[in-house]
């Protein structure tokens, strides 16, 4: 979609998808409302022509004025750490619920398009990427707030059009996590990979991503209550990753030596989340390696079949990992 002349509200706008999704809809045209915390950095949306509403999600402080008058709501905001399952019910569940209530007191309430994760769905088999209708299975934490927060957004439908895409790992320009650490890796030369065997991802460009989301702002089906799957979109570049590959790919965009795979056992892993955590508990904080992330990591495929969301929303994914990865690498390298 080229043009979007449109008012999106979009929660969570100061994040990482957020500042993209920002710029991409002011570029087309569209106006965006960015529903931001008090303590949020607005300087990272510096430039970029947008009206802050700040809002308390947790409580619906302020939601009604943010979102009177917007055609669209993409909701962005979510936990994706916290030290115990209370902090996601917080950040992800209630923060659902409060938003769709606030959407739902409208006469012609916008369309809401939610944000979720393929966490949300749980790991796959190797060989045979998730599809929507295929049971949630959740292995983390994280993944199981997110479904939680799919379903109270659902028992909305009957009141608010209601669409929820499930991205799975996101990366590109601004990226916090996953390019750092495959970077990371590949400068080392040394590649930590978990289980006995090859894992597998599915990946998507953040550009890539914020189409998806601005597709399913004006098309495709929306959510009925009584059926799980409907509404539903996974979104990916379509190819299944081998991780160890992918650590190569870095290293060779970084012009390093070829890295060297080393298997951990998925007890190990564990162990070292949980000593993360131990290790910066003094410090209040939860590190971006820990027992949920743990969870994750042990299991052997993470791919999404994104032939729904070709077929409904006429999504196409533009970015090849390789070129988004040197992309990343050119921006991240100094020049003299």
């Amino acid at each position: 979609m080229e043009q979007l002349g449109a008012r999106v509200a979009v929660t969570g706008a100061t994040g990482f998808i957020g500042r993209r999704l920002c710029h991409r809809i002011t570029r087309s045209g569209g106006q965006v409302v960015a529903v931001v915390r008090g303590r949020s950095d607005r300087s990272v949306l510096d430039g970029c022509p947008v009206r802050f509403a700040t809002v308390d999600l947790e409580r619906g402080d302020g939601l009604a004025d943010a979102l009177a008058g917007v055609d669209a709501v993409v909701h962005l905001a979510a936990a994706v750490r916290a030290r115990s399952r209370a902090g996601f019910e917080t950040g992800n569940v209630q923060t659902t619920r409060t938003l769709l209530e606030a959407v739902a007191c409208f006469d012609t309430p916008p369309r809401v398009v939610l944000c979720s994760s393929l966490a949300a769905a749980g790991p796959s088999t190797p060989g045979r990427p998730r599809r929507e209708e295929d049971p949630a299975a959740p292995v983390s934490r994280y993944g199981r707030s997110k479904l939680a927060a799919e379903h109270v957004a659902r028992g909305f439908a009957d009141r608010v059009p209601l669409v929820v895409v499930r991205p799975p790992i996101v990366y590109g320009p601004g990226d916090p996590a996953f390019l750092p650490s495959l970077l990371a890796m590949a400068r080392t030369g040394v590649v930590l990979q978990p289980g006995g065997g090859e894992t597998t991802y599915s990946l998507l460009h953040v550009d890539d991503l914020c189409e998806g989301l601005l597709a399913a702002a004006v098309s495709g089906g929306t959510a009925h209550r009584a059926d799980p799957h409907s509404g539903l979109y996974q979104l990916s570049d379509g190819r299944e990753h081998v991780f160890a590959d992918l650590v190569r790919a870095a290293g060779s965009a970084l012009r390093r030596r070829p890295v060297r795979v080393l298997r951990v056992p998925p007890s190990i892993v564990r162990a070292a989340g949980a000593l993360a955590e131990a290790a910066a508990l003094p410090f209040g904080k939860v590190p971006p390696f820990n027992r949920d992330k743990a969870r994750e990591a042990v299991c052997p495929a993470w791919t999404a079949s994104p032939e729904r969301a070709r077929r409904e929303l006429g999504f196409a994914h533009r970015v090849e990992f390789e070129d988004g990865l040197r992309a990343a690498v050119a921006a991240t390298t100094p020049h003299c």
